[in-house]
């Protein structure tokens, strides 16, 4: 980083607040991964067809639809450590769940929306608290260091996975579902680290901003549809690479590494993120990196294990720095007392790509195999990116 950039990571932040929330962003992404993965591989064992898979995949998203905005208002009353703990418990909770009763897919589903109702919790929360711990010169730095700690655990997992599964197609789930419940125990004790807001902080009264307002925002919803977008494309490559394993009879062991690679990649990319976008601008770095994702995309297509693993680096560098840009973006555009309702609009639209897009990609699964869904997904950023280019966003 640049001297500037150096000065700002030590006097800008809070590191008593920073350093509990990294560890607690690593710990909830390698339970989350673990989870998720082995709800797919679960799907697989119980002999359910693809669009099954895409059901429950979808599952994740649907309570938080309806949360979302509460979620976000109760945040944007001071309440970011509360919601934190909230999420870490009802993760724990589904964890457990899904390690005792895996036996069906109505079990699967049931406990998957419970994973992901606790999961908008930590996405809401964890984001805010990044906000918090730094000053507004220091904010793009104290990201970086957000989405450096979710590539770390989004790598973590899926090796915890690989390594786990071992040499097989399909790998036995009991192991996997209790190193799912092992982690999010662990989130929960590192959420309790966590220091709250200041109590005058907390329970403000001022009159929320309207979310038509929030919308009409200059960028606002530039911004926010890229996000729903680049965060799909990267849930949906989670969800279907165990199936395309299975498909061309690849093991778990290469799909973790996969996984692991892309994450690695990622983490690579977003620490130089503060100083990219200070060369390129935010602009332009969101369309470079937006196209690279949807090539790589593409290339994942391929029936090649060495394009496959060329594929998952260009996908971890070009949606690693798209998302985090989303991110940064919308605090950039919406206004301090709405930061949470803006990050969880943001996380609404996530989840509705992500209802929508596995049922559309379940579909597609089961008439084309899962390449035809990596190239709806590279189509629909190549769509995304020419989009921003035509629209007001942040730069």
């Amino acid at each position: 980083m640049t001297e500037e950039l150096r000065l700002a990571g030590r006097r800008d932040m809070d590191w008593t607040l920073l350093a509990p929330l990294l560890a607690h962003i690593v710990v909830t992404h390698v339970a989350v991964l673990v989870v998720r993965v082995s709800v797919s591989y679960r799907t697989i064992e119980l002999g359910l067809p693809p669009l099954w898979l895409g059901i429950i995949s979808a599952s994740f998203a649907i309570i938080p639809i309806f949360t979302a905005l509460r979620i976000g208002r109760y945040i944007d009353r001071g309440h970011d450590a509360q919601a934190a703990w909230i999420g870490s418990v009802l993760m724990l909770a589904a964890a457990v769940a899904l390690w005792l009763w895996p036996s069906s897919a109505i079990h699967l589903l049931a406990f998957t929306i419970l994973l992901g109702t606790g999961h908008m919790f930590l996405m809401a929360a964890q984001q805010m608290l990044c906000v918090r711990s730094a000053s507004e010169h220091g904010r793009e730095v104290a990201f970086g260091h957000y989405m450096v700690a979710v590539s770390i655990g989004q790598g973590l997992g899926p090796f915890l996975v690989g390594w786990i599964g071992g040499g097989v197609a399909v790998p036995a789930t009991a192991p996997l579902f209790l190193i799912g419940v092992i982690t999010a125990t662990l989130c929960v004790g590192v959420a309790l680290a966590i220091r709250p807001a200041p109590p005058q902080a907390q329970g403000r009264d001022a009159p929320a901003v309207p979310l038509a307002e929030l919308l009409r925002r200059p960028g606002m919803s530039a911004v926010l549809i890229a996000s729903v977008v680049t965060v799909t494309a990267g849930d949906l490559l989670v969800i279907y690479l165990p199936l395309l394993g299975a498909e061309r009879n690849i093991d778990a062991s290469h799909i973790g590494l996969l996984l692991t690679v892309r994450a690695a990649a990622a983490l690579v990319a977003r620490v130089f993120y503060a100083r990219l976008i200070q060369a390129v601008g935010r602009l332009p770095l969101t369309l470079v990196s937006t196209l690279v994702g949807a090539g790589a995309f593409a290339l994942m297509a391929v029936p090649s294990l060495a394009v496959m693993y060329a594929a998952a680096v260009a996908i971890g560098v070009g949606l690693g720095i798209a998302a985090t840009l989303t991110i940064s973006g919308i605090v950039l555009v919406a206004p301090p007392e709405a930061r949470a309702t803006a990050m969880t609009l943001r996380i609404t639209g996530n989840r509705l790509g992500l209802v929508l897009m596995p049922l559309v990609a379940g579909g597609i699964a089961a008439a084309t195999g899962v390449a035809g869904i990596l190239l709806l997904t590279a189509g629909s950023l190549t769509a995304c990116a020419f989009g921003m280019r035509m629209s007001r966003a942040p730069s």
